[in-house]
C-alpha cells in the first residue's frame, strides 16, 4: 500500500477583528507580549503619552487587590508609525516582560490547578508553559490595551465614548443607574467605581477577603455613547455577538449580557418593547441599543461577569500529571480581584470591535464616506 502521510495544520486562532485585526503573541513570563494591528487608517495621530497613561490603568500598581508583579510596560513600535502618525501599514509592537518569577512555579509545573489551562492546554498541544499561565495568562491583555489607544483620535473625531466600571465586586453591587454616575470619577477609585460610598465597601470586601487568603469576583459595566445606528449584520456578524465574542475572549469572563440581559426572561413584552419617540430615540433602551443585530443610535450597555481569580493561597486538592491527588497552595504574585484590572480592558475590546464595525460600514456604503 501506498505510505499517506499527514500534516498537522496549526490553526490557533491568535487574530480578532475583520478590518480592523489584532494579532496578539507572547505568554506570560516569556521575554515579550505584543501585536500586530492592520488595517489601522493612515494618518492617525499617535498620542504616545495617551498609550503610556491607558497601560497605567490595568496596571495592578493603581488599583486594589491587584498583583504585586508590577511591570513597567513600555511599548516599542516597530512599524506602521512615522512621524507620529499611522502609515495604514501594518503597526508592530512589543512590551517585554521584566518582572518575572519563574522560580514562582516550579512546584506547579505537574500539577493541574483547579480552574486554571493547565490541562485542557496540556490536552490540546501536548505542552505547556506553566509559568504564571503562559499564554492564558491576563498578562496577553495589555497589547489590547495598546492596540485599542492607537485609535483615541478616531474616536475623539466622531465622538464617540467609551465607559466601563466596576459594577459589583463580590456581594458589593453598584444600585444607582449608569446615566446618573459621575463616570469621570471612575479612574480616580482604586476599584475603578464612580460611586464613592459604595467603592469604600467594594475595597473592604477585597481587603477583607486578601487577608483570608481567598479571591473574588464581580460584573465590569459598559457604556458606548453617540454610537451611529447602522453598525451590525442582520445574522452572522451582528453587533451584540461580536461584542460578546470580544469580552469572552477575556481571561476569566463567565458571562456577557446586553441591555436588560437576563432579566427580559421575567418580562413581558408590553414591559420590556423600547418605544421610540422624535428623531427615533426610545424611551426606554431595554434593547441596549441594539436591535436586530444592528446598533439602533441609543447607547450600548452591555454587563460583563469574571469569575474570583483562580490562584488562591488556601490549601486546595487537585491532580498531577500522573493522575495522583495531592494538595497545595499557590505561591507567587496573583490578583485577588481582577475586576477593577479588567475595566480598561473592556473598554479596549469594545473600541476595537467598534472600529471594526465602522470600518466595515465605509466599505459598505462607500458613496456616503
Amino acid at each position: 500500500m501506498k505510505n499517506i502521510s499527514f500534516t498537522f495544520v496549526s490553526m490557533s486562532f491568535n487574530t480578532f477583528g475583520k478590518i480592523l485585526s489584532l494579532t496578539t503573541f507572547g505568554e506570560s513570563h516569556a521575554e515579550a507580549i505584543g501585536g500586530v494591528l492592520d488595517g489601522c487608517p493612515p494618518n492617525l495621530l499617535v498620542d504616545m503619552d495617551y498609550i503610556r497613561y491607558r497601560l497605567s490603568l490595568r496596571s495592578p500598581a493603581n488599583v486594589a487587590g491587584g498583583t504585586q508583579r508590577i511591570e513597567t510596560d513600555a511599548v516599542e513600535f516597530l512599524s506602521g508609525i512615522y512621524n507620529g502618525k499611522t502609515l495604514g501599514t501594518p503597526i508592530a509592537f512589543i512590551i517585554r516582560n521584566k518582572n518575572t518569577k519563574a522560580e514562582d512555579y516550579t512546584d506547579l509545573t505537574e500539577i493541574y490547578r483547579p480552574s486554571h489551562a493547565d490541562y485542557t492546554y496540556q490536552t490540546k498541544y501536548g505542552i505547556r508553559d506553566p509559568r504564571g499561565g503562559g499564554r492564558a495568562s491576563a498578562r496577553e491583555t495589555a497589547v489590547r490595551v495598546v492596540a485599542a489607544a492607537i485609535l483615541l483620535h478616531y474616536f475623539d473625531e466622531k465622538e464617540i465614548h467609551f465607559n466601563a466600571f466596576s459594577q459589583q465586586i463580590g456581594s458589593i453591587a453598584l444600585k444607582e443607574s449608569y446615566q446618573t454616575l459621575d463616570v469621570g470619577l471612575t479612574y480616580q477609585s482604586q476599584v475603578r467605581c464612580p460611586h464613592p460610598p459604595t467603592a469604600e465597601l467594594m475595597l473592604n470586601e477585597i481587603e477583607k477577603t486578601a487577608l483570608q487568603g481567598d479571591s473574588l469576583g464581580g460584573i465590569v459595566s459598559c457604556a458606548i455613547s453617540h454610537l451611529p445606528a447602522g453598525l451590525g449584520e442582520p445574522i452572522y456578524n451582528k453587533l451584540s455577538a461580536q461584542l460578546a465574542a470580544a469580552m469572552f475572549s477575556i481571561p476569566a469572563v463567565k458571562g456577557f449580557e446586553i441591555g436588560s440581559g437576563f432579566n427580559a426572561a421575567s418580562m413581558k413584552g408590553s414591559e420590556h418593547n423600547d418605544a421610540f419617540t422624535n428623531d427615533f430615540k426610545t424611551l426606554t433602551n431595554h434593547s441596549g441599543g441594539i436591535q436586530g443585530g444592528i446598533s439602533n443610535g441609543m447607547d450600548v450597555v452591555f454587563n460583563v461577569a469574571f469569575k474570583p481569580v483562580s490562584s488562591i493561597k488556601l490549601k486546595q486538592e487537585s491532580m498531577n500529571v500522573r493522575n495522583e491527588k495531592v494538595e497545595f497552595s499557590v505561591k507567587g504574585r496573583h490578583d485577588v480581584c481582577i475586576v477593577p484590572r479588567a475595566v480598561p480592558v473592556v473598554e479596549s475590546m469594545a473600541q476595537l470591535v467598534i472600529a471594526d464595525f465602522l470600518l466595515l460600514n465605509n466599505l459598505q456604503n462607500i458613496d456616503n464616506r
